[in-house]
This record gives C-alpha cells, structure tokens and sequence, in this order.
C-alpha cells in the first residue's frame, strides 16, 4: 500500500549527498559518487515521502528515441509498495511526451518479475564490461 503522503518530483534539486544516502541504504555495495552525470540524462524522477528521499529512477537517452532506465531504487523501507512501479509509470509518461519510442532497461534475473509487472518484455541483449 503506497504512502497516502508519496510525492513524486520530475528533476528536483537533489543533492548527491540525499542521493548516495538513499543508494547505500538500497544497494549494500554503492559506492558514493557526484551523480554530476544526471545533467546529460533525459530527466530523472524522485519520490518523497514528506520531505525524506525514497525513490529514484534516471531516465537516460541517446539524444533521439531511444531511453534507458538506470539505478531505479526505493528505500528498504519503502519496497514492495508499489513506489518502484510508480518510478517507472512516470518516467514512461515523460518518454511518451518526448517523443521517445523505446525504453530499455537492464536488470539482474531476480527483478524480471519487477520489470515485467512494471510492462518490460524481456529481450536478448549483449553486455561487455569494461574494466576490472
């Protein structure tokens, strides 16, 4: 059951400090960044409960018609209420008015069901990793 007092932000000004806050409480292995790379990104959206940050989801693109979804995360504390698939609800209403015509997401097996209820199709796709 959603928080009767979830607000949702399209790019509010959110500090990497809220930022890496909410991924290290998410995401055991995050390591902190500067998030600086959102100024390049289609838009991104923020949920809120009151005025504490407990969702997140960057909506990334190729400059023409093709969005990604990365780092969709929702505070522990938050999930399995439905935030997350409001994250992806929003940002596919945001592609749709940008005139974007596909929206791509990468994810570990275990989110599949996640993505799939959210409308993803699973899809082949290849991967290199570069670095270590």
């Amino acid at each position: 059951m959603l928080p009767e007092d979830l607000n949702l932000k399209l790019a509010p000004k959110v500090s990497a400090e809220e930022l890496n806050d909410l991924f290290r409480e998410a995401w055991p292995n995050h390591v902190d960044r500067d998030f600086s790379h959102l100024s390049q990104s289609l838009s991104f959206v923020c949920a809120y409960v009151e005025d504490s940050l407990v969702g997140f989801v960057n909506v990334a693109w190729d400059g023409a018609v093709h969005a990604f979804l990365l780092d969709t995360t929702v505070h522990s504390k938050y999930q399995k209420q439905g935030i997350g698939l409001l994250l992806i609800a929003r940002a596919r209403e945001l592609c749709a008015t940008n005139g974007i015509e596909w929206l791509h997401v990468d994810y570990e097996t275990d989110l599949e069901p996640f993505y799939q209820s959210a409308g993803f199709v699973p899809t082949k796709a290849g991967l290199i990793r570069i670095g270590d």
